[in-house]
């Protein structure tokens, strides 16, 4: 298995605060021991590896993860917490999920 995480660098240069988020959670969860690339999405420079693999997987958010394994096709990640869940085997909490996911979709709304 491989496992890519696309990080983006916003177009003023400026690192983006939520993949900053993630990096420090896998850091200090021990996790960043199973990411085997880092590809940054540089929102000015459209041509970057991780703007190239945001189009190639229809992503529009960051950050992403892109787990490849033999013969089979890649999967796409967008929420740490279902990454770290279905590809890490790791327990997560439903309400960091939720969370997660919440803060990612603003116009999304409980009922």
């Amino acid at each position: 298995m491989k496992i890519t995480l696309v990080k983006k660098i916003l177009a003023d240069g400026s690192p983006c605060k939520k993949c900053g988020d993630v990096l420090e959670k896998l850091e200090s969860s021990g996790q960043m021991q199973y990411i085997d690339e880092i590809v940054v999405a540089d929102e000015g420079d459209l041509n970057s590896a991780g703007m190239e693999l945001a189009r190639r997987y229809d992503v529009s958010r960051a950050p992403f993860f892109v787990v490849e394994e033999d013969d089979q096709e890649p999967r796409i990640y967008t929420v740490y917490f279902k990454f770290v869940k279905e590809v890490l085997d790791q327990k997560t909490s439903e309400r960091e999920e939720l969370k997660e996911i919440m803060n990612d979709n603003p116009d999304l709304d409980f009922l």
